[in-house]
């Protein structure tokens, strides 16, 4: 019997375990559930599922009855992992035999992802060896000790290593997952997932940025004022100088606090607004690449292709084919 009801959509597995959090549960039911297409089809079908079926214990005080089995993993185009609470997570570098087995139904090609710790199950299965991964910060430290053939990266909110992902502490779920809907069906798609959801559809900057400091250094001016004016600007070409003139900093104070607010410097978090403002560009309007080029403040569209390839893997081209073609299709 089919696991999934809808063969059309995009088939969604999540693998439970015992001491996992409602709330990743949520996450990935809620933001998934929501992505519609342009005619108002579900695009994504989530199933969970749990090694073995019945009542798993949450971090909460009620259970939660999971009847589906393994035998899910196997039809899913995609695998989500979430986390357990740190009691019942293994703490050996190998998975309980059942665990294993489970994870190796998940066909060839389909991609897995997880969440928060549920990247420790991804590491002891070898699916993160040479791969980058993040988890939540208090752990990352432990996943890279236990894990050394894992690149862990502690300051981001997620990873996309093509088939394989992993998101930082709990509410990072969030940005992963519309990270996977934007990836899928692009950004007009992930940003109504947003507004349903009452959350930003990007996330300005990394993990590190709520990492508690030993001694924060007081202070009470910051870099907000300077990145909104840059998003209202972003055709122009931007400096350092300009931005710091904006919080009245010198160059060198701006750049500090801003990496320190954001958790990435100024420069990088420009050219992902304007990776950001190019996708939009080309998903929404007809402009030729040089305008949108220019619009999103690189220049030429030999600048963009070159950042858009660095980004995204692809052209500016072959990206408005995939996302302005697949909306117009859906209207049609």
């Amino acid at each position: 019997m089919a696991e999934f009801k809808h063969p059309n959509r995009h088939h969604v597995a999540v693998l439970v375990r015992h001491g996992m959090l409602v709330m990743e549960l949520g996450i990935v039911h809620r933001l998934f559930g929501q992505a519609r297409s342009a005619a108002g089809e579900p695009l994504y079908e989530v199933v969970t599922c749990t090694v073995e079926p019945g009542l798993v214990r949450t971090d909460s005080d009620i259970t939660i009855p999971v009847d589906r089995g393994p035998e899910v993993l196997a039809e899913a185009d995609t695998v989500i992992v979430p986390a357990s609470l740190v009691e019942y997570e293994p703490r050996a570098r190998v998975l309980t035999p059942p665990l294993k087995a489970a994870l190796e139904t998940i066909p060839a090609g389909a991609r897995i992802a997880s969440i928060c710790t549920g990247a420790f199950v991804l590491a002891a299965a070898g699916l993160l060896d040479g791969r980058p991964a993040t988890t939540h910060w208090r752990s990352a430290e432990e996943l890279q000790d236990r894990f050394p053939e894992v690149d862990v990266d502690p300051c981001v909110l997620y990873t996309d290593d093509g088939d394989v992902l992993t998101s930082a502490g709990v509410a990072a779920g969030i940005d992963l997952v519309l990270h996977m809907i934007r990836r899928d069906h692009g950004a007009a798609v992930a940003n109504e997932v947003a507004r349903g959801t009452v959350v930003s559809p990007h996330r300005e900057g990394g993990q590190a940025q709520f990492v508690r400091r030993p001694v924060p250094e007081p202070r009470t001016s910051s870099t907000k004022v300077a990145r909104a004016w840059a998003l209202e600007n972003l055709h122009r070409p931007l400096t350092l100088r300009e931005l710091a003139a904006r919080e009245a900093m010198s160059t060198r104070t701006f750049t500090r606090r801003f990496r320190e607010e954001v958790g990435i410097s100024a420069v990088q978090w420009l050219t992902q607004q304007r990776v950001e403002r190019a996708r939009q560009l080309l998903e929404e309007t007809d402009l030729p690449v040089d305008r949108v080029a220019t619009e999103a403040g690189f220049g030429t569209a030999a600048s963009l292709r070159q950042h858009f390839q660095a980004a995204l893997a692809v052209s500016p081209s072959a990206y408005r084919s995939t996302f302005r073609g697949e909306l117009l299709a859906q209207s049609g």
